[in-house]
């Protein structure tokens, strides 16, 4: 269990937060891939991502190939909906969040540097991300002159954590509004 009904806010806060940065520093972590919603043009679009920082801003960032379908819902829609789970500790988080793309600036240049040169072509694919294709090797085809590197960026609006437990599941709910401050919630 990562909180207890004894917990106050503030400590709840800190150990969440505290669990966030170790899934975006830890590859084994279970935050480490989070679950990413957007509006999209008729459905609502869902897939996972690789959580990379939480900022001390408390910016979540994510990189994704600029091309990609998501980029163009967060063009239309920049408000996102964020999904982390961990099995073990059996808690949820949701984060309610503002989307900003960037490409091509400060912040995407400095991170595109922090890309290991083996993974850079993972953004240097010839085709867009979801480009239909005759055969899987087709969608390895890199271009070693342009790279579609893109830092996503979700600036939180709320952190709502639901702990499940035998005893009486748990739900507390932060807000930038209320200068993170927690408030209970029935689950």
């Amino acid at each position: 269990m990562l909180l207890t009904s004894i917990d106050a806010p503030s400590h709840i806060w800190q150990t969440v937060l505290h669990e966030l940065h170790r899934g975006a520093l830890d590859p084994k972590h279970p935050f480490r891939y989070v679950t990413l919603a957007t509006a999209g043009t008729q459905f609502p679009q869902v897939r996972t991502v690789v959580f990379r920082q939480l900022t001390s801003n408390l910016d979540f960032l994510v990189y994704t190939d600029t091309r990609s379908a998501k980029v163009q819902d967060l063009l239309e829609v920049p408000r996102v909906s964020l999904l982390f789970y961990h099995p073990k500790k059996q808690v949820q988080v949701r984060v309610k969040a503002l989307a900003s793309i960037h490409v091509d600036d400060e912040l995407a240049q400095e991170y595109w540097r922090r890309v290991p040169e083996k993974r850079q072509s993972e953004y240097r694919s010839e085709l867009a991300p979801g480009t239909r294709i005759e055969k899987p090797e087709q969608g390895w085809e890199t271009n070693v002159e342009s790279a579609y590197f893109s830092v996503l960026k979700f600036t939180p609006l709320s952190i709502e954590v639901l702990q499940l437990a035998k005893d009486g599941h748990l739900r507390i709910q932060f807000d930038v509004a209320s200068g993170w401050k927690g408030n209970w919630m029935a689950p």
